[in-house]
């Protein structure tokens, strides 16, 4: 989910039920066998078992497919199972409960769970679990994943993560099916490789004496367009025949003018005929020839369809059938000159563009600007000694930015374990960042004299340094008011600094905090402050 939440469509653009199940009878009737529904998160339309129920009905329909975030599925499968579901999806990156709600940005984990369990007891097998790996973020929890097949009858499905529109797509980030799959093998040599069915889009394998198996989803590094039979409807009714691609043909506004089933169809056709035989849109695919110049008509494909681009509701972002847009905030993991590895995290939707603002080069290019305004008395003390707040009554609002840095010296036996995320209390990046987050919303209860402001906006990056095994740390913080922000910012990195030395101190007490300080302020009548 990103941070600043979804734009939602309104309910007069969406699809209804009956629109749903028009174009879902004109696609089966033209040889579609299966249908998938997801999202955003399908389940919670209300009239999803209605959809299920009636889809059921289609004759020459085989599967009926649902891929969902798990949240609600424990409550709803019975139901789902009864009038006719018969595979599931379930999209969940992580299996550390605290980094799982830094992900989708509310808690869930132990839902998501209970209905992998659900579905797992009703008979579903197998149950396949997506997992969008990247770098930094959960690449480290390949092997955690692919033990859950070993009792449970799972299909946890690796997906190499791939570029939509906002997710801030980096080819670093990315952790290609090879990879993953040597480090499976690493720990699994006797890894066997299964058949692939036809038009399947994933590789998948098996762990001898294993109940289930894993599966790898190689979009970029081994594209498989050519044997693509997919077409997506997003929830505003919009045909997409390409999961990268931009062009889309409304078959709900055609629907809504009264278009004959022979119209349809044909627009339909001409839209299969301009498939790409590789990633439509895509950077390193873009200008790739139509697959067949010779299609002109679509049928005898078979096609997973009833795509849902859109949310459902509000709740939700926008996914893709499992390939979830994951405009989370990432853990980026790049490797330096020397071969040694640099973890850096952030809060903040884009990681790269502002990864720099850590090095040390950057922050020496900072210096004073603006009238240095400064008071010669301390304004929370009045005229006879006593402390008081500051009455901000009479001051105008005004844009406030402030960022304050921490420096944490672990030691390199506390530092290793923080690189390598292999701390027994867990990420320790992640519970900092969280902390520091949490700390700067929470100024006011902390400091006596502060006064409570409604933050619009709290980023925190920690970045490894490798040299001094040090951890920094950058917090900043916005508002508009009639008061500063520089606690605030000050308060998250003294807190996310005390939180990596808790996280630690098992390992070494030898662990020094340092350079808590102002980097610069913007807003007020004292002017701007930059340290040089």
């Amino acid at each position: 989910m990103p941070e600043e939440g979804v734009q939602l469509t309104p309910k007069a653009n969406l699809l209804t039920t009956e629109e749903i199940l028009t174009l879902a009878r004109l696609f089966v009737k033209e040889g579609v066998d299966k249908i998938r529904l997801t999202g955003g998160e399908p389940l919670i339309r209300p009239d999803v078992v209605d959809i299920v129920a009636q889809l059921q009905q289609l004759e020459g329909l085989r599967t009926i497919g649902v891929t969902t975030n798990g949240i609600n599925l424990a409550r709803l499968l019975p139901q789902l199972q009864k009038v006719g579901l018969s595979a599931i999806n379930i999209s969940l990156d992580t299996l550390v409960p605290a980094k799982f709600e830094f992900i989708v940005r509310r808690k869930g984990f132990h839902k998501v769970m209970d209905g992998i369990h659900k579905a797992i007891e009703l008979g579903y097998n197998p149950v396949k679990v997506n997992c969008v790996v990247m770098r930094g973020l959960n690449e480290d929890e390949l092997l955690d994943f692919a033990a859950l097949t070993k009792s449970l009858p799972l299909d946890v499905r690796f997906i190499e993560y791939m570029p939509f529109d906002g997710n801030k797509w980096n080819f670093k980030k990315m952790v290609s099916y090879k990879e993953m799959l040597d480090t499976v093998r690493q720990q699994w040599p006797e890894l066997e490789k299964l058949p692939e069915e036809e038009s399947s889009t994933a590789k998948a394998f098996r762990i001898p004496g294993f109940q289930g198996q894993i599966s790898f989803i190689t979009s970029m590094s081994e594209h498989f367009c050519g044997t693509c039979n997919r077409l997506r409807i997003t929830a505003d009714g919009n045909l997409k025949v390409c999961l990268f691609g931009n062009s889309e043909v409304s078959l709900r506004d055609h629907l809504r003018a009264g278009a004959s089933e022979q119209e349809l169809l044909r627009i339909i056709g001409a839209a299969v005929g301009r498939k790409k035989r590789q990633h439509a849109e895509l950077f390193m695919f873009r200008d790739s020839p139509p697959a067949n110049p010779s299609i002109s008509s679509w049928d005898a494909l078979r096609v997973e369809g009833l795509r849902s681009r859109m949310s459902f509701s509000s709740q939700m972002a926008t996914l893709w059938k499992g390939y979830r847009v994951p405009q989370t905030p990432p853990l980026a993991q790049q490797q330096l000159g020397s071969g040694s590895f640099q973890r850096h995290y952030t809060s903040h939707a884009d990681s790269d563009a502002n990864s720099q603002c850590l090095s040390p080069d950057s922050w020496a290019s900072a210096a004073p600007s603006g009238p240095q305004l400064t008071s010669e008395q301390l304004t929370h003390v009045d005229s006879e000694g006593r402390a008081t707040m500051v009455d901000v009554g009479g001051k105008p609002d005004t844009e406030r930015v402030a960022v304050a840095s921490a420096v944490v010296l672990l030691g390199p036996v506390a530092f290793k374990l923080v690189q390598q995320n292999q701390l027994k209390k867990g990420d320790a990046l992640v519970v900092a960042q969280l902390a520091g987050v949490q700390a700067a919303k929470l100024t006011s209860q902390l400091i006596p004299l502060c006064h409570h402001v409604a933050l619009s906006h709290v980023q925190v990056q920690l970045e490894l340094d490798s040299t001094r095994h040090a951890v920094e740390i950058r917090a900043s913080c916005r508002a508009r008011g009639p008061t500063g922000v520089e606690m605030e910012a000050l308060t998250s990195a003294a807190v996310a600094a005390l939180t990596l030395y808790d996280m630690c101190k098992a390992v070494s007490r030898d662990i020094v905090l340092e350079e808590i300080k102002l980097i610069s302020k913007t807003g007020g009548q004292r002017g701007d402050f930059h340290r040089a």
